[in-house]
């Protein structure tokens, strides 16, 4: 009896070592999952914050490139001598037909014209023929001031109009006012594609931009009244279900949000983003779920330890080999049990691989969204351009339009295969980049037409990378407009020749040299709208608008003729100095 009673005493006491260790287990497990909830949430949170900051300063980007852009437009027509003698003459018949063909080669928005009284004498939209403007801000401010001036106007359906503009004088005597619209609310559906709201605000704080269309005209603090979230509970209870509450910034529609802001540096702008949480709630579950089924396989293990354990004193006791024959089930059901576990584990982890996947895919959408967004709009303009020329029955010209097409879609299918680096730092347009990719880039744009002529091509590069800080995509336009000059004026000659020679020394200097007829005037030939092409294939502003371009990056651009004929342009950048690309990089 004695004996009964301390063996009976003694099984308490073997299992309690046990269950400190399985409670010791399940207090770790649980002190970890709180860990990593902590830790991954802060780390995801920065990592989409940081991404934010990318996407925004992408967005200012593209805005400060539309503006830059379109400011140099209205001083150029300004001195467009057909406008100016319509002006003087009264004669306004060909004017809109011109201004046509001004907005199709420069790619802006709208162009309108006025006399001096505000009348709009032409303009590409035909239906604004004879409106008056003399009261608009953009006439009265252009009146006011002998520079070109911007002016933003708000609409009665709620939008804003932009526009830069800038008055025609004649010996101190106004004529009129040219106006050449900006189309910014392009760019309100793209923001949409990638951020849950971006807004635009002027000096005044009044938002000017904005995906959500009702935040036009009202402040920061009107326009989230107007989306806030419906009460505190609603947000308590939202806060709970994402497993932990994360920082808010803002809430929209009851959901909490990230703010980002930054200047845009064009009279006292600023961009503001909100970015959702749930795409981190998504990733740091999905590493909690595969945490989860860890300490569950491990918990899994310790009591299969335990309870073979059991088994084996059921062996010592019970020497059967039927009982034997049903220990050997038991066995195999949990190995099928483990089985079971382990294939589940292995679907989880490509749950969390396919949502890495999806987290890269994105970020890669978004920097190709931004590398197609210019040749994009340059097809919608050959497409326009192609439209009317098909209506006037002029084929041949429209075909010229569909070349040009091909070749941007070209350019589109390397930019998708050759983009690596999606993220650019700071607000500025300018990147140190190698002026050899520039000059592969246009000739790669410059194919289908090279092809459709037996020209014979030289080029002359260095082995080492020629590294300067530009714009590539305003570079390349350079390098375009060099090459197609080089291949109008070889039109003629029967074995035409373009040799391509790329130095690095203090400056970064490219040499265009052609065969062809030369340069009867070089003191005019950087004069806008100075051609010696036939009418309809230009009206002269390719060469003054690269000038320009070159000019901004702090360079130069000059043309001569060559000692054994033809003409030879150089375009000539200062060198990027080897500190800063280390440090760029």
């Amino acid at each position: 009896m004695n004996a009964v009673k301390d063996d009976t005493g003694a099984r308490p006491a073997r299992r309690w070592p046990v269950r400190l260790v399985f409670a010791a287990l399940v207090a770790g497990a649980l002190g970890i999952v709180w860990f990593t909830n902590q830790f991954l949430t802060e780390r995801f949170t920065v990592s989409t914050r940081n991404r934010a900051e990318v996407r925004m300063a992408l967005y200012i980007g593209n805005l400060r490139s539309e503006l830059q852009r379109a400011s140099i437009v209205p001083l150029l027509l300004s001195r467009d001598p057909a406008l100016i003698g319509a002006l003087n003459s009264a004669d306004y018949s060909q004017s809109t037909q011109r201004l046509i063909s001004y907005r199709d080669e420069i790619g802006a928005a709208s162009l309108k014209l006025l006399d001096r009284d505000g009348r709009t004498v032409a303009a590409t939209d035909r239906a604004a023929l004879g409106s008056q403007h003399r009261n608009s801000a953009y006439f009265v401010e252009a009146l006011r001031s002998n520079d070109t001036v911007f002016t933003t106007v708000r609409t009665e359906a709620g939008g804003y109009i932009f526009s830069y503009s800038r008055k025609i004088s004649v010996g101190g005597e106004l004529r009129g006012v040219i106006v050449v619209g900006v189309d910014l609310a392009k760019f309100e559906s793209s923001w949409a594609g990638f951020s849950d709201a971006v807004f635009v605000t002027d000096s005044e704080g009044t938002i000017i931009l904005a995906t959500e269309s009702r935040w036009r005209g009202r402040s920061e603090a009107e326009a989230l009244a107007v989306r806030s979230a419906p009460n505190a509970i609603e947000r308590a209870l939202q806060a709970t279900a994402d497993w932990a509450a994360l920082p808010a910034d803002a809430y929209l529609l009851g959901e909490a949000v990230m703010r980002q802001e930054a200047r845009i540096p064009f009279q006292g702008w600023r961009m503001a983003s909100f970015t959702t949480y749930s795409s981190v709630r998504e990733r740091v579950n999905g590493v909690l779920a595969l945490e989860i089924m860890a300490f569950a396989l491990l918990l899994a293990a310790a009591f299969y330890l335990v309870s073979r354990k059991a088994l084996s004193r059921v062996v010592l006791f019970q020497r059967e080999s039927a009982e034997l024959r049903q220990l050997n089930l038991a066995l195999q059901r949990e190995i099928a049990e483990r089985e079971k576990a382990e294939k589940n584990l292995e679907v989880a982890e490509q749950t969390v691989a396919q949502t890495s996947k999806l987290a890269v895919l994105g970020e890669m959408s978004a920097a190709v969204s931004h590398e197609l967004n210019q040749p994009l709009a340059a097809m919608k303009t050959y497409l326009a351009g192609a439209r009317l020329l098909l209506k006037r029955k002029r084929p041949d010209e429209a075909l010229s339009s569909f070349a040009r097409i091909d070749d941007l879609i070209d350019r589109m299918g390397a930019i998708t295969r050759q983009l690596k680096s999606y993220a650019r730092r700071g607000g500025e347009a300018f990147e140190p980049m190698d002026l050899r990719a520039s000059l592969s880039s246009a000739l790669a744009m410059m194919e289908p037409q090279l092809k459709q002529r037996d020209i014979e091509i030289t080029k002359s590069l260095p082995r080492e990378p020629v590294m300067i800080r530009a714009d590539r995509l305003r570079v390349e336009q350079v390098i375009v407009n060099l090459m197609r000059n080089a291949l109008d004026a070889t039109k003629d000659i029967e074995r035409p020749h373009i040799e391509l020679l790329l130095a690095a020394g203090d400056t970064a200097t490219l040499s265009v040299r052609d065969n062809g007829t030369g340069i009867a005037n070089l003191d005019e030939l950087f004069e806008p709208f100075y051609t010696t092409k036939a009418p309809g294939d230009g009206v002269g502003l390719g060469l003054a608008i690269s000038s320009g371009i070159v000019s901004d990056l702090g360079g130069r651009l000059t043309a001569r003729n060559g000692r054994a004929g033809g003409a030879v342009f150089e375009m000539q950048i200062p060198i990027l100095e080897q500190q800063t690309v280390k440090a760029a990089e």
